[in-house]
């Protein structure tokens, strides 16, 4: 952020530059008594001079004034005497050379830019006579120490004084009405700063990076600011807003915003906490706090401004309460020592790269109120292992999750009528386009999936080997990029088309499989060049010509057709598993063998609220799939586990196989509801959420299974004696 500052005012200076106005070039030389030349504009029709520079446009290399400058009230030119009264923009600007510059009675005003990167200067004088300090006036003096601004100056302009780090003082005069932005930006120096009561106005960011600040007083009197409490902080009155802040800030509880850049570059302040009353945390409010540890975040905060925490790299602990509603693009950017985040329950939007280059966060809690995920929100997050989209995301923009090479687990939760994780693949598809938008190393690629995605698998350096499946017609721009893992690869044969650089980098590829009777267009970075000279590529049947023929396939020097794996396209799946449940345990067994089991349980009784009485279900809802090395995860197996005829008995009960009910375990899977663990003739129903009965039975041997016409995803009520249960039928 500081060097792009910079670079804007380098930009900005050549733009005015060769703006063709003549007061910017001098107009006639004259020494001084002690050998100095200095160069002048005539103003005010002819009658009064400023300081200029040489020539007729500014230059940097000039360099024309350097030592002692000692600025004369008057000089005689030709006869004539002329007084002295304004410092010109771009006077002494660049004159790196230049150490002290006495500024006599007769000046009334400083110039934009007049001492602009006078990195030499150590010593200015400036009289009562001044009454305005222009913008950039003395922008990058880093050696100036001491600024003493006297009474007759009601003005500070824009970034008068921003990049002055050496500077460990400034009196700020009770004339001063109005501060400009930035106006002291970055004078890491300043330990303290005083604002008089004569200040109307102080402009964005105007102390921002100060960060050696550890004193912060408004005088009282002041109608527009104050220092309340004694908080070490300016407020803006009229909004409430925290403008400014140091290490030693306590925010008080009245504040309702924290201003952008208010804490900017603060690297003394090591913990925070803001308080109920404020609303709103802004733009660039902690930037770069770099031994910022905690935040706590007050829980009416409803939005966290862009960049709000970039580069807190030490910060180990911020809660999102449930107020907040927005998160700003980059606003925990290279937060790399957070470990867990939990987004509350009413955040709508995660902005472009809020979380990016978080590398120690292991884990996130998206909540369910997220409608939209940004560009690059989590990209870099090396650390996470496992996430989960709520069905409430309706839109995941590109690179979100790029580069999370840690992830081993991805889920979306059913109901998400825009994405889904089909099959327990372990990845995020799109479901209208059937585009896999984000894989890891654990994905197994559907055969339903037409379209793999920009950088969808990129960075995963855990992936060692992919089957391309034959419905994928085309492979995004660095898809696979940076797999190093990644040693085999398996191109169906429906692909016509691969992005650029798709497989840039993968340079453990030892085996590529094209299944393609006649290969697309790839460009020259596809592969590396140790691919194209190491690896095998193997092609269909009497298709060898037509590869050497095509440009870029043609750089493989090791072309073989057929397919070494034996032509198996596609590999085995696992078997379904299925659920039973005995004395306070869930059992899980599938026909193949060596398998895990991966299994969701959500209890329905968890839940937050208000109110005197709270209903229990005694319910929870199972999901587990399985999976194994070289197979395709099975599909999902769910059930619902609840107890009837249950007593408010508790005394005695120190687990749930205590519970003093019968356990009944429901699934509904492929048209039948199958229920275990029932009292013998035990009758139950089924029914529609209309009431519309649709099948009755009864118990036989503990069990009761019954046929129904009901189509997948259809909820239907279970009846139980006098218990029902919603189930969904898979």
């Amino acid at each position: 952020m500081k060097t792009s500052d910079y670079f804007l005012h380098i930009i900005l200076t050549t733009l005015l530059c060769f703006a063709g106005t003549k007061t910017y070039a001098h107009d006639i030389e004259v020494e001084n008594a002690d050998g100095v030349i200095i160069y002048y504009v005539y103003t005010n029709n002819n009658t009064e001079l400023a300081v200029s520079y040489y020539g007729t446009s500014i230059s940097y290399s000039n360099n024309e004034y350097s030592g002692d400058v000692v600025i004369p009230e008057s000089v005689t030119y030709n006869g004539i005497k002329y007084s002295v009264t304004s410092i010109g923009s771009y006077a002494f600007s660049g004159c790196s050379g230049l150490t002290s510059v006495t500024i006599p009675n007769s000046v009334t005003s400083i110039g934009n830019q007049a001492f602009d990167g006078c990195t030499g200067l150590t010593s200015v004088t400036i009289p009562n006579s001044v009454t305005s300090i222009g913008e950039y006036a003395f922008y990058n003096c880093s050696s100036l120490t001491s600024v003493t601004i006297p009474n007759s100056v009601t003005s500070i302009g824009s970034e008068a004084f921003e990049y002055c780090s050496g500077l460990t003082s400034i009196t700020i005069p009770n004339s001063v009405s109005s501060i400009g932005s930035e106006a002291f930006k970055y004078c890491s120096g300043l330990t303290s700063i005083t604002i008089p009561n004569s200040v109307s106005s102080i402009g964005s960011e105007a102390f921002s990076g100060c960060s050696g600040l550890t004193s912060i007083v408004v005088v009282s009197g002041n109608t527009f600011y104050d220092s309340r409490n004694n908080c070490n902080a300016i407020i803006e009155k009229a909004t409430g807003t925290l403008i400014l802040g140091c290490q030693t800030t306590i925010i008080p509880n009245g504040v309702t915003s924290i201003g952008n850049g208010a804490f900017l570059d603060c690297s003394g302040l090591t913990s925070v906490t803001i308080p109920n009353s404020v609303t709103n945390i802004g733009g660039s409010a902690f930037f770069s706090c770099d031994n910022l540890t905690s935040v706590t975040i007050g829980n009416s905060v409803t939005s966290i401004g862009n960049d709000a925490f970039y580069h807190c790299k030490g910060l180990t602990y911020v809660n999102i309460p449930n107020s907040v509603k927005y998160i700003g693009s980059y606003a925990f950017y290279y937060c790399e020592s957070l470990p867990f985040v939990t987004i509350g329950n009413s955040v709508t939007y995660i902005g472009f790269g809020a979380f990016s280059n978080c590398y120690g966060l292991t884990s996130v809690t998206i909540g369910n109120s997220v409608t939209s995920i940004g560009s690059e929100a989590f990209n870099d997050c090396s650390g996470l292992t496992s996430i989960t989209i709520p069905n409430s995301v309706a839109s995941i923009e590109e690179y979100a999750f790029s580069h999370c090479s840690g992830l081993t687990s991805i889920v979306v939760e059913s109901g998400n009528t825009c994405y889904d994780s089909r099959d327990n693949c372990n990845a995020i598809i799109e479901t209208a386009t059937g585009t896999l938008i984000r894989g890891c190393q654990t994905t197994i690629i559907p055969n339903s999936v037409t379209s793999i995605g920009n950088q969808a698998f990129d960075g995963c350096t855990g992936l060692t080997s992919v089957t391309i499946p034959n419905s994928v017609t085309s492979i995004g721009r660095y898809a696979f990029s940076g797999c190093s893992g990644l040693t085999s690869l398996t191109i169906g044969n429906s692909v016509t088309s691969i992005g650029n650089y798709a497989f840039y980098r993968c340079s453990g590829l030892t085996s590529v499989i094209s299944k393609m009777e006649n290969p697309c267009t790839i460009d020259f970075e596809c592969f590396t060049d140790d691919v194209f000279y190491n690896s095998t590529l193997y092609v269909p049947q009497g298709t060898t010509n037509k590869y050497k023929s095509t440009q870029y396939w043609s750089k493989f020097l090791f072309i073989e057709e057929g397919d070494p794996s034996g032509g198996s396209s596609e590999p085995e799946t696992c078997a379904k598993p299925t659920i039973s449940y005995n004395n306070g345990k869930l059992m899980f067994n599938s026909s193949t063998e060596g398998v895990s089991y991966s299994y969701l349980i959500t209890d329905t009784d968890i839940k937050a609220g208000t109110g005197e009485e709270v209903n229990l279900t005694v319910t929870y809802n199972v999901s587990v799939y399985a999976s194994k090395l070289g197979y395709l995860n099975s599909e999902t197996a769910t059930g619902t586990l609840c107890w009837i005829d249950t007593t408010p008995t508790t005394e005695g009960i120190t687990g749930i196989a205590q519970i003093p009910a019968n356990a009944v375990l429901i699934q509904a899977n492929d048209g039948f509801i199958s229920i275990s663990g029932l009292d013998e003739s035990k009758q139950i129903a089924i029914y529609q959420t209309d009431g519309k009965q649709v099948a009755t039975a009864k118990a036989y041997n503990g069990s009761a299974s019954v046929a129904i016409n009901i189509c997948k995803g259809t909820p239907v009520i279970v009846k139980i004696g006098e218990k029902a249960v919603k189930v969904v039928m898979q």
